[in-house]
């Protein structure tokens, strides 16, 4: 007899050998049918594969993160099934599951067209609907080698090639279409229902300019037709939020060939940067951090001690001068220790916060950069805090309250919480990380927070808290952070002076908030879809007048809100006003206020709000009142 153990603890027995999809069957016809793969120990298999001894078994349908693998995987051979079948000639190669989706790399001798991508999706639907099975075969290596090269498929022959002789390989068959993959798969092209294909885009073969460049087909599947469209809407909302295209047409920034990675700030984006750089100084000066400053240009010695020089040299700018090398710093840590380390600490004088504002350079690849949000200078609300290992739940508590009060002021209202553990390569004792885990994981349970475990995902030298903002559409950033690090006050020998009169090292816990500004800004805008709050707002107030009978009267009001603390744009063009109201509105201003004749007589101001709502006519006094509420509230 064979024992199937299956999740809920319950046994089931079968006289023989049994299949995923035979204990499927045996639990019910829904099962059966909603099957994708099964779930042993830790490995999916396909719904064919044979049990042969007592195994714990979970049977994986679409609404597991595995089953959604599945199909997606599933899709990507079914795209390359499709391909074949319409270009014959076409050579597959590769094609993973990715985020959200999967593509699939092909040698042919054109390029594929966006009609080449529909021909292609529409074939993918029909042999889906033939609901062909999948299955599966295993040839010794060099059979395998010699059956793609007969059927012309040399780049599959050539990755077989490279797969220890003495290993088995698997192959999967769909109708006409066998493919090499490990698997699993669906148990047939009908489970794939709701797929699209998205775009095309050039890869080198094995990632190597040198190679052949290949043309890559990427496309996204999913369980259901609504997650699938709920996924292409979200992307359309993101296109129209993206920070690049905002940036241009709300004149914030722009990114320049002749600074590849560096940002241009134009006046009304720095505005938007001092708002955020002046809102984090005020919370580093209202809880009890100091602003230090550290340099740009660092001795490689230091970088050496650190540890960084050997992990990260090939990502740091470097210098030289006087036969002495340098590097442009990539992070502040190691700054901040050497600050700390200027005359005798006492215990008394921990915790000690310091906070900087601090510009650093990394030497991100091209392919990588993005707009501003992953560059190659950036700066950073890089905190470091000085304590004893006593202190780091307290410290993790203010922490904690504190970022959650700045995500909320910036607009951000759902937070997730990961706790990285111990991983496998560590230094330390196991008392430390218990003190130090135990510490975290305290500190988020007293803030309120709900948090998940990502066990093994520490650094070498201590734990961390990851904090993760979801934005308006759904998209997930990880900014936060707040790490254990009793490593760097080791290697550049920090001390202070313990109540014991003895020398101790204290802990060092790097702690960020909106992490790096420029990023930081991207998801902003993004998230406000460029209309960004009031309080944060490069233009808070445009006033238009309607003739030149009002300008006089316009001016006087731009004075009395300047002097009011606000940044006023005045427009008395001798335009239509219909006109100047359009295009005050698409630079997505909280306000504009029109001021024609009867304003003026009446010392009032029409008020239209963001979003083209007319709020009607105020007096100065109210609008005054209205727009001062709106900036303490952050609204």
């Amino acid at each position: 007899m064979i024992h199937i153990t299956l999740p809920d603890g319950s046994i089931r027995e079968f006289p023989g050998p049994v299949t995923v999809a035979e204990v499927a069957a045996s639990i019910g016809s829904g099962l059966a049918k909603a099957a994708l793969a099964g779930k042993i120990n830790d490995t999916v298999v396909d719904t064919s594969y044979q049990i042969t001894a007592d195994s714990p078994l979970a049977i994986i349908t679409a609404k597991d993160a595995e089953g959604l693998d599945v199909i997606r995987h599933s899709t990507a051979h079914l795209l390359a099934y499709a391909v074949k079948e319409l270009f014959p000639e076409a050579q597959v190669t590769i094609g993973p599951v990715i985020e959200n989706g999967f593509f699939y790399d092909f040698s042919y001798k054109r390029p594929f067209t966006p009609e080449d991508l529909l021909a292609i999706e529409k074939k993918m639907t029909a042999l889906a609907a033939k609901d062909e099975p999948v299955t599966r075969r295993v040839l010794p290596r060099d059979e395998a080698v010699a059956y793609f090269k007969g059927i012309g498929e040399n780049y599959k022959a050539e990755i077989i090639a490279s797969i220890p002789a003495n290993e088995d390989v698997s192959l999967y068959r769909e109708g006409a279409f066998e493919d090499l993959c490990r698997g699993p798969h669906v148990p047939s092209t009908g489970k794939l229902k709701h797929f699209k294909l998205m775009k095309l885009a050039g890869a080198y073969w094995r990632g190597d300019h040198n190679n052949e460049m290949l043309q890559r087909v990427y496309g996204t599947a999913w369980a259901t037709k609504d997650e699938l469209q709920n996924y292409l809407t979200q992307l359309e909302e993101a296109e129209k939020r993206d920070h690049r295209k905002l940036g241009r047409e709300l004149d914030l920034f722009h990114i320049d060939d002749h600074a590849p990675g560096l940002v241009f700030w134009h006046p009304k984006g720095w505005t938007v940067w001092q708002g955020v750089e002046q809102y984090m100084r005020k919370v580093y000066q209202d809880n009890g951090y100091q602003e230090v400053k550290g340099p740009q240009v660092i001795d490689k010695t230091l970088w050496e001690k650190t540890g960084h020089w050997d992990k990260y040299r090939e990502n740091m700018f470097t210098t030289e001068s006087e036969k002495r090398e340098y590097a442009l710093k990539p992070m502040n840590c190691p700054g901040h220790i050497l600050i700390f380390k200027q005359g005798i600490k006492s215990y008394r004088d921990l915790p000690l916060r310091f906070g900087e504002f601090g510009q650093c350079h990394r030497n991100e690849p091209s392919g990588g950069l993005h707009g501003i949000m992953r560059v190659r200078g950036f700066t950073q609300d890089d905190g470091h805090i000085f304590c004893t290992e006593d202190q780091i739940q307290a410290e993790c508590v203010a922490f904690t309250t504190l970022l959650q009060k700045v995500y909320k002021d910036f607009g951000f209202t759902e937070i997730i919480y990961k706790l990285a553990t111990r991983p496998e390569k560590r230094i330390g004792s196991e008392e430390s990380w218990d003190k130090a885990e135990n510490a975290l994981m305290a500190g988020l349970r007293a803030s309120g927070c709900d948090f998940q475990i990502s066990a093994g995902e520490g650094a070498f030298y201590g734990p961390k808290i990851e904090y993760t903002l979801k934005d308006a559409i759904g998209r997930e950033w990880q900014c936060g952070t707040m790490q254990v690090d009793p490593n760097m006050p080791e290697r550049l020998d920090a001390e202070y002076v313990g109540e014991d009169g003895a020398r101790h090292r204290p802990v060092m816990l790097h702690r960020a908030i909106v992490g790096s500004l420029e990023r930081f800004i991207g998801i902003l805008i993004e998230q406000h879809a460029g209309a960004l709050p009031t309080w944060l707002a490069p233009v808070q107030v445009s006033i238009l007048n309607i003739t030149e009978s009002q300008d006089a009267y316009c001016r006087e009001i731009a004075k009395l809100l300047q002097n009011q603390g606000l940044r006023v744009q005045l427009d008395l063009r001798n335009e239509k006003i219909t006109r100047k109201i359009r295009e005050h509105s698409m630079q997505k201003l909280p306000y504009i206020l029109v001021v024609g004749d009867k304003e003026k007589e009446a010392g009032s101001v029409a008020v239209r709000a963001r979003g083209n709502i007319d709020l009607g006519v105020m007096s100065l006094q109210d609008f005054q009142s209205k727009i001062a509420s709106d900036i303490t509230l952050k609204l």
